[in-house]
């Protein structure tokens, strides 16, 4: 699949609740002219409690290096769990540019502000304190999914993530991501830009907040979403968990499909053998 332009954040490399494995998938098989890393791709404040980085975590970092090796130019805009990227705003690593937002114009002339958008975000700008604790509380929901979806895996079912749909119930949580997004499509409006690309909250949307295309990524943990450029400008959601179930239930049916042709010819046989 190739676009012209592709959009990822909030992966959390250096976590257990990291779907690196997908997002590896998604990238082996999705090529683009631009790649935007809209923030949190590794998460500094994990890392620094407990180590983990698994070859999945190193082969996705290494997916990244090789299609900025073969040309894409990949921009890299520091969140707030990968903060520390924020000194060195203006370099390069391996071809990837680091900035601290970007300015995207679309294949149709819309200019989109890129940001990771925590800088809006009171509780990590006033209280990150408090911040810290809210991810000590989200890490024991992902072990906890990861608890679920290992269970869920051994009886032959497909990822779901349990703190996506446990954030979809609270109500102060929805209210919290419909205020994050309203205040983020006026910094665009107020900007002059005719849209606003970011992630932080991991909530995937695209819509249209007061005449502002608001446009989140996603995440690699819960949702395991990406937004993508086509060629004509227009940009889509992309659900890469959502596809893998659907590959699943068509591999389900091919094969039922096979049994029953297969079924039909055995009995195709006995009878021709009972003649």
């Amino acid at each position: 699949m190739k676009y012209r332009s592709l959009f990822i954040s909030d992966c959390h490399l250096g976590t257990r609740g990291c779907q690196a494995g997908m997002l590896l998938d998604f990238l082996e098989k999705s090529d683009a002219e631009t790649i935007y890393l809209v923030g949190d791709i590794v998460d500094g404040w994990r890392l620094k409690r407990d180590w983990h980085w698994p070859q999945s975590h190193n082969d996705v970092v290494q997916a990244l290096l090789a299609k900025a090796h073969d040309g894409a130019r990949i921009i890299f805009i520091p969140g707030n769990h990968d903060e520390w990227l924020r000194s060195y705003l203006g370099t390069h690593f391996g071809g990837i540019e680091v900035m601290h937002t970007a300015e995207h114009t679309t294949a149709d002339g819309r200019r989109f502000l890129v940001t990771h958008g925590d800088q809006f975000d009171s509780i990590v700008v006033n209280a990150k304190w408090l911040a810290h604790l809210g991810d000590h509380a989200y890490e024991f929901a992902l072990w906890l999914n990861t608890l679920v979806n290992k269970v869920r895996h051994y009886w032959g079912g497909p990822y779901w993530s349990l703190s996506n749909w446990a954030k979809q119930q609270v109500k102060r949580a929805v209210n919290f991501i419909s205020e994050y997004e309203k205040v983020l499509a006026n910094e665009a409006k107020t900007g002059g830009f005719d849209g606003i690309i970011c992630g932080h909250i991991h909530a995937a949307n695209i819509s249209k907040l007061h005449g502002i295309d608001y446009v989140n990524t996603g995440d690699w943990v819960e949702s395991c979403t990406a937004v993508v450029e086509h060629f004509d400008g227009s940009l889509h959601l992309i659900d890469w968990a959502a596809r893998q179930r659907m590959q699943r239930v068509m591999q389900t049916l091919e094969l039922t499909e096979e049994q029953v042709a297969a079924q039909g010819r055995t009995r195709r046989k006995r009878r021709k053998e009972a003649a």
